[in-house]
């Protein structure tokens, strides 16, 4: 899963997605990346309508040789159409959908921000070159939702929400379960 805004750590060895990601890295371009909701990823599979663009921020060569890629999510779309290339990708044809407006995070969810401020500091590398915006609803429930410990299709129907308030009761519900109430420690 890959939320607006969020990382995307890969390592690739299947030359259908070098070829990508190197296509990728030579035009600056975008991929798409989208949750399987029947079968598997070198089978048939059946994904959900929506999904994330996620752009290549860094790459580098692994000492196993495979080729390591951190992209980041920029803005959600909705899947068209799509068929299967020879070599297994896939590929679609999508609507970028509008960009999710800055919503102040409300006042009595403001522990969740300071939550997640420390927790992202403990992730280390991956989110230390973030743009922290924990006074944003939206971004701050797609940090948690990347994060937690949630079921990947609350996590798509999270994705799928426009309505930030909706996203933050779902994520102050699963903190209470995790961590008791807010601001326990």
């Amino acid at each position: 899963m890959l939320f607006p805004g969020g990382p995307l750590p890969l390592r690739i060895f299947e030359a259908r997605y070098v070829d990508m990601i190197g296509r990728c890295m030579k035009d600056d371009s975008p991929f798409g990346v989208v949750l399987i909701r029947e079968g598997d990823e070198v089978g048939l599979a059946r994904t959900y309508d929506i999904g994330t663009l996620a752009r290549i921020v860094d790459w580098y060569q692994g000492s196993d040789g495979l080729l390591g890629v951190t992209a980041r999510g920029e803005q959600r779309f909705r899947l068209l159409s799509a068929f299967r290339e020879a070599d297994g990708l896939n590929i679609g044809e999508i609507e970028v959908l509008p960009e999710e407006s800055e919503v102040p995070l409300p006042e009595e969810y403001q522990p969740m921000a300071a939550i997640l401020s420390g927790v992202l500091d403990d992730l280390g590398r991956l989110y230390e070159d973030l743009d922290r915006r924990l006074d944003d609803a939206g971004w701050v429930t797609n940090r948690f939702v990347e994060i937690l410990p949630i079921d990947l299709e609350e996590k798509q129907q999270c994705l799928e929400q426009l309505d930030p308030a909706q996203r933050l009761r779902l994520v102050q519900k699963v903190l209470k379960h995790v961590r008791g109430p807010l601001g326990a420690a």
